[in-house]
């Protein structure tokens, strides 16, 4: 059985009213945030469980994905410990409504979990299976991406790459009705294949063969049909972590570089958070570097409400683009426009190890970076023991209004965070604690889902 924690803990205030309470506000609804950490709940079993997205169903519930390689405790329908995709379907009390592993025999991690517009889910990761579900593996790690009716049913499956380790870790359903994954290709192994359209090389197509791993797109129908393919870098590693319809109808991938040539014009450091922006037929439309002299990762984006985007990642840097640093490595935040000039940008932390996850802006325009700190100082007021989940809440210029640390003795990260319709949040990663606030742990690493009201 599974334990939901109550915990009665003021964390901060999100209000949108006017300053006159009285007043009829016409323009919005008025939202309040109500100063409490709700539930946590552990879910998994004997073996490593994470959680690494969640979302909320078109029926008002919550699915989670990640993977397993548990066959006991929480975990059902599993014989093997390899490790498979885990979905979960949970109501908004955090008990299970049902639950699905897919996969084969070998490694295959669930990444993304989408909730498209027929009620299903489309589901992505990749995958070392070439038997169960996966029904083809070209060599190593695919992308892998299931498309899933409302109760989990299997619609379709497709993998995508070549004999090298090619990882997606972001998807979005587009305004077409179809699909867009993100990750990275290893290039290398391809032999410079996987720029195309469809299934043969587009007559007159920019096509230069690059490094060792790009950022790489593929646009698909509603049907998983592959509509092209197409990778963006240099000559090192490249990596995208996630991806974002634009608000003007195109595509923008980040993550970040090492490279210094080919596609990219303006390297900044060792590595740089790396925005890629393309058309809806794979074209380049531009390219930038964020960052300073040192190492930057960019993990998150998202629209804001005013036409623009927040980004979130993490800094090793004091320098170029980077003001305040804390020490060590930092959450970075910053917000750009449609076209990637930089608005403002802030750091968050201790002087110990900070990385950001996620960022969302809630329905107060006030935004929420997730992740993990081992700081106990500076910004972050309490840690439990090594790195805890840390959620930092901010204003929409970047100032930190408030935060809140969740963890116990051993290692608690967050992955992802998405607001319910009911102002609620729900916050998902992975625990490997059994003390403080996390009391209860099935094995190993369970999957950690928090709830913020």
């Amino acid at each position: 059985m599974k334990r939901i924690i109550p915990i009665l803990f003021l964390i901060f205030t999100i209000s949108s009213c006017s300053e006159d309470d009285t007043a009829i506000n016409t323009e919005e609804p008025v939202f309040e945030f109500e100063n409490e950490l709700q539930s946590l709940v552990t879910l998994g079993g004997s073996e490593e469980d994470d959680a690494l997205s969640v979302v909320q169903t078109m029926d008002g519930n919550i699915a989670v994905l990640g993977f397993t390689q548990s066959n006991d405790g929480d975990v059902t329908g599993k014989t093997t410990t390899d490790s498979d995709y885990w979905l979960l379907k949970l109501d908004l009390e955090l008990n299970i409504i049902w639950q699905k592993t897919f996969g084969g025999s070998s490694d295959d991690r669930g990444q993304k979990v989408v909730s498209t517009t027929d009620g299903g889910f489309l589901i992505t990761g990749f995958t070392r299976s070439n038997d169960g579900d996966v029904t083809e593996n070209f060599g190593f790690h695919d992308f892998w991406a299931l498309k899933l009716d409302a109760t989990g049913n299997i619609i379709w499956e497709k993998s995508f790459g070549f004999s090298g380790n090619d990882r997606a870790f972001s998807a979005i359903q587009t305004s077409d009705g179809g699909y867009f994954l993100s990750g990275f290709l290893d290039v290398s192994s391809s032999g410079g294949a996987g720029n195309d359209n469809g299934n043969a090389e587009r007559s007159g197509f920019p096509f230069t063969r690059h490094g060792v791993g790009e950022f790489w797109g593929i646009k698909l129908d509603p049907n998983g049909q592959t509509q092209w393919r197409r990778y963006f870098g240099g000559s090192n590693n490249d990596r995208s972590y996630d991806v974002v319809e634009g608000h003007d109808g195109n595509i923008i991938m980040i993550g970040s570089s090492e490279s210094n040539d080919f596609d990219i014009t303006n390297p900044l450091g060792s590595y740089d958070i790396w925005v890629v922006k393309i058309d809806l037929e794979g074209n380049l439309i531009w390219q930038k570097n964020f960052g300073g002299s040192s190492i930057e990762i960019g993990y998150s984006i998202t629209k804001t409400f005013d036409g623009n985007y927040i980004l979130t990642g993490d800094t090793r840097s004091n320098d170029t683009d980077i003001s305040n640093f804390k020490g060590n490595t930092d959450y970075w935040t910053f917000k750009f426009t449609d076209d990637g000039q930089m608005l403002w940008e802030n750091t968050y932390g201790g002087s110990d190890f900070e990385s950001a996850r996620d960022v969302i802006e809630l329905q107060s325009s006030q935004i929420l970076v997730s992740g993990s700190s081992k700081s106990n100082d500076n910004q972050i007021s309490e840690n439990y023991g090594q790195n805890d989940v840390w959620l930092a809440l901010i204003d929409d210029r970047g100032n930190l209004e408030s935060e809140l640390s969740v963890g116990g003795s051993n290692l608690d990260f967050a992955q992802e965070a998405v607001q319910l319709q009911n102002g609620e949040v729900i916050v998902v990663g992975s625990s490997q604690s059994k003390d403080d606030l996390i009391t209860e742990n099935k094995g190993d690493k369970d999957i950690l889902i928090i709830k913020i009201k």
